[in-house]
């Protein structure tokens, strides 16, 4: 097996058994396992207390039975499979979870919480043009901070916060050059490949997560640059799970050479801005300076010429909208960028996703007829 094939080995390990990669990773370090669900949280302020923080975005293929006492059949499956495994007990490790407040059905997953360990929820403002804006989100950090030293029972400092947010951008960073290399070479970081790579972030401590991503970049840069024969895409949306779709592109020969999904790239696409300021006020920036997301408000809509460019950029040959179904953020945003991609002769198909799809046939499908149309 190569150094490469060892790498990546690893990372699918870990994506592939978070529970063995998060008991792991405390073995390692002896830190205490904090949950963070869906989309953006300041994980900074968790890792400035000494805690691990741990991704929850539900389960792929997961069957739903307890949650639908708890939450309504149109609340998307990323929520209705985090209810079901809390009501399991999958989450009572955890010393607390840690819940932005960015739709309707995280508003209120704080109040349906059914886990043993406490809650915290936030709000980010939404008008985040304003210096009000960073102040108010300012005042919400210090809860989560507050309450994570009552959970934990630690005191977070600004140093720590500070030496956290280093971690994490250097973290950002060689992430983003990653996916930059990876695009050259779609052979061998394959969808599926990349998704785990993306995804084991979420059960690393980041630190281990920087030093493997850097070794796999440098091998990847040491290789030579193959001929691709197939088409290119780029996908956006919030996910673009379980498995099964990803493997129906790799059938049809469609590579992806970079992405727009709000569990992988646009959990790296903004660091942590520089400053002597306040390590929340900081953090509150990086809020503040997010741009291409349905769920960060954006009158502009920055995010369809985003898209457009990285069409061009990567010389895709067209672009997946990864629906996540009944993501009513996601979905406002469709009808805009389709006719966007349509007038730039853009070639687009919007696949509505569901972790707990029984068939995916009507989606391969679909995707076949179009990779055959390309």
């Amino acid at each position: 097996m190569s150094k490469v094939e060892t790498i990546v080995a690893n990372f699918k390990a870990i994506a592939s058994n978070p529970k063995k990669a998060i008991a792991d990773a405390q073995a390692k370090t002896g830190k205490p396992a904090v949950g963070v669900l869906p989309v953006y949280t300041p994980e900074e302020i968790i890792y400035a207390a000494g805690a691990l923080p741990v991704g929850c975005w539900g389960k792929a293929t997961k069957t739903i039975s307890k949650a639908r006492t708890y939450l309504p059949a149109f609340a998307c499956s990323i929520m209705q499979s985090i209810m079901e495994m809390e009501l399991e007990g999958v989450y009572d490790d955890l010393k607390a979870v840690v819940v932005s407040s960015p739709c309707d059905t995280l508003k209120c997953m704080g109040q349906k919480w059914k886990g043993k360990c406490p809650v915290i929820q936030f709000v980010h403002p939404q008008n985040r043009g304003l210096a009000s804006a960073n102040t108010f989100l300012v005042e919400e950090y210090k809860l989560v901070r507050q309450r994570l030293e009552e959970a934990l029972g630690v005191k977070i400092t600004d140093e720590a916060i500070n030496e956290a947010i280093e971690v994490y951008n250097e973290n950002r960073q060689a992430t983003r050059k990653f996916l930059e290399v990876a695009a050259s070479y779609p052979q061998i970081i394959t969808p599926v490949v990349r998704h785990a790579i993306m995804k084991s972030r979420f059960f690393m401590d980041k630190k281990d997560h920087t030093a493997a991503i850097k070794e796999l970049t440098a091998e990847l840069e040491a290789m030579p640059v193959e001929a691709w024969n197939g088409k290119k895409v780029i996908l956006t949306g919030i996910t673009a799970e379980p498995d099964e779709f990803l493997e129906i592109l790799e059938e049809f020969g469609l590579a992806v050479v970079a992405d727009d999904l709000a569990q992988e790239s646009r959990q790296v696409r903004v660091d942590v801005p520089d400053g002597d300021e306040d390590p929340l006020m900081r953090l509150a920036k990086q809020w503040q300076n997010m741009y291409g997301c349905s769920l960060a408000t954006d009158r502009d809509k920055k995010r369809i010429p985003m898209l457009v460019e990285m069409v061009e950029k990567y010389g895709a040959d067209a672009l997946i909208y990864c629906q996540m179904k009944f993501c009513d953020p996601e979905e406002f945003d469709y009808p805009l960028l389709y006719t966007q991609l349509e007038n730039k002769d853009i070639r687009n198909l919007m696949i509505e996703i569901d972790q707990q799809a029984n068939s995916l046939e009507q989606i391969r499908t679909r995707v076949q007829s179009f990779a055959e149309m390309m």
